[in-house]
């Protein structure tokens, strides 16, 4: 697929001094869906809203299908939709012509089938002559996400755009996600809700420190850092591990019930049935043996903790 997001080398910095954004550059492709994951304060907010023309860069530069941001502004603009983490919405305006208005902002036609497709798929048409400050929080986060879409972006920025909101509207945005994903949108989220990340992106991004550790694609990314692991449930507790067993790499269960072995699924030996055999012969009965995958959020903790070991 054709890139239609191209971010070169961009650089924001504060008069005092402070780097936010530190020489990121990063190709999105049309059609992808690409979670950038970071902690508070990454740079995730100031990369979107300098992208999205809200933030002047410092150095560096950004394309959207050709259109540089900053020399051919209103096209590269107009490519855009951005739902932004705060709901600020004219409180007295119903909610139809809140949606009408951004389109009309961009200079695009009058289309009111488009309008009310799209307020339909956020069950929000039912609600279209309600003023704004009638609405539930969930709802204004629905009109947002319905204003970001009036003018029919090829590109979709979602800045935590289901922090606080209801289980109904994050099943009907990753629907919506999906929809859009298939007429070629390429959508840019930040979520704190890994598992979401995890479900839709197609590519994960790590942000720390305004710098960008990686963009991978998820699977595999999954495939090359995660880490299977082997739980080991006791019929009786632990004060610590046997020293026979210390050879391994066993973590034991706070509460001394469980032992948790941790390994390489891509090794030649995974060092299983070995282990078993120990524990046979240090006397000590299982209850359960139970494995699971390391999760995108146990890959994202490690990356990050990795990163600030290094700046320190």
């Amino acid at each position: 697929m054709p890139t239609i997001l191209s971010i070169k080398n961009l650089r924001k910095a504060y008069e005092d001094g402070f780097e936010a954004l530190k020489d990121v550059s990063l190709d999105i492709e049309e059609g992808e869906i690409i979670a950038l994951l970071g902690p508070n304060g990454a740079g995730k907010t100031t990369l979107i809203s300098t992208v999205c023309g809200i933030t002047m860069p410092t150095a560096g530069s950004v394309s959207v299908a050709g259109h540089d941001i900053l020399q051919d502004y209103r096209a590269a603009r107009s490519l855009i939709g951005l739902v932004p983490q705060e709901i600020a919405l004219e409180p007295f305006e119903n909610v139809i012509n809140t949606v009408r208005f951004s389109r009309g902002l961009f200079g695009k036609p009058r289309k009111d089938g488009v309008v009310e497709d799209i307020l339909r798929r956020l069950s929000l048409w039912d609600k279209r002559d309600n003023e704004i400050r009638a609405l539930s929080g969930g709802m204004k986060r629905r009109v947002l996400i319905a204003k970001a879409l009036a003018h029919e972006p090829r590109v979709l920025f979602l800045d935590e755009p289901t922090a606080g909101v209801d289980v109904e509207l994050r099943k009907d945005m990753w629907e919506i996600v999906d929809q859009l994903r298939a007429d070629g949108v390429t959508t840019v989220l930040t979520t704190h809700y890994i598992e979401e990340a995890e479900a839709i992106a197609d590519r994960v991004g790590v942000i720390s420190k305004g710098e960008i550790l990686l963009v991978e694609d998820k699977v595999k990314l999954m495939a090359r850092m995660g880490r299977k692991q082997l739980d080991v449930q006791l019929t009786q507790p632990l004060s610590e591990i046997p020293k026979a067993l210390q050879a391994y790499d066993l973590t034991l269960g706070d509460d001394g019930w469980t032992l948790t072995y941790s390994y390489d699924t891509k090794g030649e030996r995974t060092g299983i049935t070995k282990l078993l055999t120990e524990l046979a012969g240090t006397g000590l009965q299982l209850r359960d043996v139970v494995t699971r995958q390391s999760s995108l959020e146990d890959i994202f903790v490690s990356l990050v903790r990795e990163d600030e070991k290094e700046a320190s």
